[in-house]
């Protein structure tokens, strides 16, 4: 089962109420990033991506934390009975599969980060994963913006990590992905990107 769009936005309110912060209009641009993205890839549902991109995040409505949000989503989702959206609440942070390129910091009990451990190293991803993990990096608080703004924005924030580079490289081969499945650049399906990546 999988939420209505109206019932994803509905989550996310409540989410935005519980903690307010810049995570939820960045959740929303994700959303708006997916969604603008799937309309171009003949094999996506732009509302099933727009909902899955939209609710990334959603495990941060328990609070400031880092890497817990991850698994606060997926306990979110799940017991709603949304299981791809449980799944991406976890996998949107791991475009490689492996719990040590995580660049957060596990604020989770050492039971959670064994389950979170195999959990990335047994998911099966599929387009809507690496959709959302590409549009989490297509989109600020602000708005859209080119990959390389991003990086270094989530840098400045968590610092550098030994697989900082490679994540970046797992990055731009996803986009390159979704720039063939789309037909042309993703920017040129994101208005305003170049406009506020200069600001």
């Amino acid at each position: 089962m999988e939420p209505e769009r109206s019932m994803a936005e509905e989550a996310l309110l409540k989410a935005a109420e519980s903690n307010p912060g810049a995570w939820v209009d960045h959740s929303r641009y994700v959303a708006e990033a997916c969604r603008n993205i799937a309309l171009s890839c003949k094999d996506l549902s732009a509302d099933r991506a727009y909902i899955l991109g939209l609710l990334h995040d959603i495990g941060r409505y328990a609070g400031v934390s880092s890497e817990k949000h991850l698994i606060d989503g997926y306990r979110y989702c799940m017991e709603r009975g949304w299981e791809k959206a449980g799944q991406i609440c976890i996998s949107h942070a791991f475009m490689i599969q492996d719990i040590t390129t995580s660049i957060g910091t596990f604020d989770v009990s050492g039971e959670d980060y064994l389950f979170m451990k195999e959990f990335v190293a047994n998911a099966v991803y599929d387009d809507y994963d690496r959709l959302v993990q590409l549009c989490d990096s297509l989109a600020l608080p602000t708005g859209f913006c080119l990959l390389e703004k991003r990086f270094v924005d989530v840098t400045i924030r968590y610092g550098v990590h030994p697989a900082t580079v490679d994540r970046w490289k797992k990055i731009m081969e996803i986009k390159e992905l979704f720039d063939r499945k789309a037909g042309c650049s993703v920017y040129s399906l994101l208005p305003g990107i170049v406009e506020n990546s200069l600001r």
